[in-house]
């Protein structure tokens, strides 16, 4: 990365920051940043990061580990335990038939890619990310527990797909003959394994650090934040040092931490989130200049139906069977269904495919996961505000006493990644 493109990402954070609040109602930051990718790479040439450059890597890398920690971290699993039926449900049910049904469309509509490419796809575009819709989750008109079960939906099952990911392209490595299958098989439980240990280390020594300088009073009130942030590095830290994954490591670390720092007052991870929330605008941004930008000239009818049928038949049917006897009404299993973006994982999952991966059609699979993210990013984006006050306009519709009684039952509170932007982005009105 040269002085022109830390110069032009600069400049359009800031263009961006300048104007945010204006545009959250409509425009969602996804899709401010792809576009100005779009335009800055392919058009101006001011954002010229190679696909395959260590800088790209280093960027998601890091934006996925802030956002797994941030995003564990924030589900309460007592509260979870509470109400746990949608996105139990969802992850349980719905995430494996979404795995399976893409696995099945990748195989037949993608030429040439095998089953177990296709396997490697459809899990890297199984994991969602709220962030794209974000009206959906901030919004408290609707009802807490479809806008709770979605937010923590998309909290774990990034952190779900991350060993299945990589369970996926050793099989996948170890089929092509890339690897020996006993080669295969240690690389997997080095990341998954190595990963957990690295998670476990460091949430529970950043937990304890902050349980006693909290209690004993030792903590300047802003250090917690940094003591959070160093606990997500150093998960991955570890991992890395053990040969193991660190978005495993930061996903557990996140969820420990977030378990065992329970009862220390006061937020704690808005350094994490804010972090975060600037590391995921910057890829964004350099995946409309590196990688969307450049795929366009690809695309395939082939790609768009692939990209098509993932974010409808392939996330929207097993959501409806994942929601059966539940008493959910036909409106909120559409609703449920169709928002499910894909965005930030996919983006790193791509990366990792094309830099560390060797198979025969890695290129093929990455075309069609960028298609499907770019086509989320404006699809879900431009929807969630409309769609989202169609859904409330038809709950309100009914009266006080014969609301639908799945929708209505309340659900436990689970923080959104940045509690400021929820209160400016949700429309006024009681919360339900």
């Amino acid at each position: 990365m040269d002085s022109v493109d830390l110069s032009t990402i600069a400049v359009l954070l800031l263009a961006y920051a300048t104007v945010s609040r204006r545009l959250s109602v409509t425009i969602t930051p996804a899709i401010f940043f792809t576009t100005a990718g779009l335009i800055a790479g392919p058009v101006l040439g001011l954002v010229e990061l190679e696909l395959g450059s260590s800088t790209l890597k280093l960027l998601v890398e890091v934006t996925l580990t802030l956002v797994l920690f941030s995003d564990a971290s924030r589900i309460s699993l007592p509260r979870l335990r509470g109400e746990h039926t949608v996105p139990l449900r969802l992850l349980a049910i719905g995430l494996p038939l979404t795995i399976a049904a893409g696995t099945l469309t990748g195989f037949v509509v993608l030429p040439g890619v095998s089953a177990v490419e296709a396997l490697v796809l459809a899990v890297m575009v199984a994991c969602t990310d709220a962030a794209l819709g974000q009206a959906v989750v901030t919004d408290e008109r609707i009802p807490s527990r479809i806008r709770q079960g979605l937010n923590v939906e998309s909290g774990l099952n990034d952190g779900l797909c991350v060993p299945l990911f990589f369970i996926a392209l050793g099989l996948a490595q170890a089929e092509e003959g890339a690897l020996t299958e006993h080669a295969a098989v240690q690389m997997m439980l080095e990341e998954i394994g190595y990963g957990i240990v690295g998670g476990v280390v460091a949430g529970a020594l950043g937990a304890c650090a902050l349980r006693i300088g909290a209690k004993r009073g030792w903590i300047e009130p802003y250090w917690r934040q940094i003591l959070t942030a160093a606990t997500a590095l150093l998960s991955a830290g570890i991992a890395v040092t053990l040969h193991g994954s660190m978005f495993i490591a930061a996903f557990v670390g996140g969820l420990l931490f977030g378990t065992l720092r329970s009862g220390v007052g006061g937020t704690v991870t808005d350094l994490v989130d804010q972090s975060g929330e600037v590391f995921d605008a910057v890829t964004f941004l350099v995946f409309g200049a590196a990688i969307l930008g450049p795929a366009l000239d690809e695309m395939t009818w082939r790609l768009a139906l692939y990209a098509v049928l993932s974010l409808t038949v392939v996330r929207m049917v097993p959501v409806a069977l994942s929601l059966l006897r539940t008493g959910a009404r036909r409106q909120t299993t559409v609703f449920v269904g169709w928002f499910g973006p894909r965005g930030l994982a996919t983006i790193v999952f791509g990366v990792l495919l094309i830099q560390e991966a060797d198979l025969p059609n890695e290129q093929t699979l990455l075309l069609a996961a960028t298609a499907t993210i770019g086509m989320s990013i404006y699809a879900h984006g431009l929807t969630a505000t409309p769609l989202t006050d169609r859904y409330i306009r038809w709950y309100r519709s009914h009266p006080d006493e014969q609301q639908p009684p799945m929708e209505s039952v309340p659900a436990a509170h689970h923080r959104w990644r940045t509690p400021h932007r929820a209160a400016r982005s949700a429309h006024p009105g009681p919360p339900n």
